[in-house]
């Protein structure tokens, strides 16, 4: 078998062109991640995954999507089910911590149902962002709450729920977006508050799940722990989050083609520098094809210590948790 190359890509429609089946087939990407572009209708949808799956010959294979809820979706009606913005269920669960942790489970067995029927197994959710005065207003809604229980509590339900429906979750945008005040697929947030007052509110929430399923990691400097890369890019901030944190699973970059890291180089370089750092996964939605293909090309096989998070995550699936 293909060594596994450490990339999810994207692809430029609603189906594979042959130059992208040819270097899905002959690069073994680990998986493939879905944007509006990629959509039109269930079927065509379920047409396209398996057709990835078969070029890298992995029915298995991780198929991504963003579909959180509000208007960070990428499966809309008449076909899907349109979801609530996550802020909705924190301020429920402010009332009635049992009507938000019920409507939590439906979120994400409607998740789970509409994205395996048409070959998709992981989402970019639940956000364990922390909301706060100064979060940019994109995020606000994303995020479930301005309190890191609220946050953790709301984040536990979700990822176990997504498992036992057969859904793998990505939780994100570890260690925290929630003091960010730029969006970072324009500008890369500084963060400069004190690892203290981190450690309290915005790593909380990652703290408190213990089950080791994926995390995308965030596009923000955050000053305390390193003063000049970004948590993608930074071994200081990977060394927190691996152990101040504890986070046991695979870790996800955020697609490297956002502005955020328009300064550190190109693709190529980012894609390197984020896995030296100890990133397991690199994003790459964005690109040409020849520009897919020098970053796949440019990639090792997958670590031993990635592999071993993998088969971790996935003996999760289904289990009794």
């Amino acid at each position: 078998m293909k060594p596994i190359k450490p990339v999810i890509l994207g692809c430029s429609g609603t189906t594979l062109t042959s130059a992208e089946k040819e270097l899905f087939c002959r690069e073994n990407p680990l998986g493939l991640i879905l944007f509006d572009r990629n959509i039109r209708d269930p079927k065509q949808v379920r047409h396209l995954t398996s057709d990835f799956c078969a070029c890298v010959n992995r029915p298995d294979a991780p198929v991504l999507i963003d579909q959180e809820g509000g208007h960070v979706q990428r499966l809309w009606p008449p076909y899907w089910t349109g979801l609530p913005y996550a802020a909705t269920y924190g301020d429920w669960y402010k009332t009635s911590p049992r009507k938000a942790q019920n409507a939590i489970k439906k979120h994400a067995a409607v998740l789970a149902k509409e994205l395996l029927e048409i070959g998709i197994n992981t989402d970019c959710w639940p956000l364990l962002d922390v909301r706060t005065p100064d979060t940019y207003e994109v995020m606000r809604k994303r995020c479930f709450s301005d309190d890191p229980e609220i946050v953790a509590n709301l984040a536990q339900t979700a990822i176990e729920y997504c498992l036992h429906n057969g859904l793998t979750p990505i939780m994100k945008h570890i260690p925290g977006y929630g003091r960010a005040t730029v969006n970072p697929h324009a500008l890369l947030p500084t963060v400069s508050a004190d690892l203290s007052t981190l450690r309290r509110t915005d790593f909380y929430p990652f703290k408190q799940i213990k089950i080791p399923v994926w995390g995308m990691i965030a596009h923000v400097r955050y000053t305390a722990l390193d003063a000049d890369f970004p948590a993608t890019l930074s071994p200081s901030v990977i060394r927190c989050i691996r152990r101040n944190i504890g986070f046991k699973g695979p870790l996800i970059t955020d697609d490297i083609t956002m502005g955020a890291l328009n300064t550190f180089g190109s693709p190529v370089d980012i894609a390197r520098q984020s896995l030296a750092a100890g990133c397991d996964i690199v994003l790459y939605g964005q690109g040409t094809i020849q520009e897919i293909t020098s970053l796949t090309e440019a990639l090792p096989p997958l670590s031993a210590s990635t592999q071993k998070r993998l088969k971790l995550t996935r003996k999760l699936i289904c289990s009794e948790m």
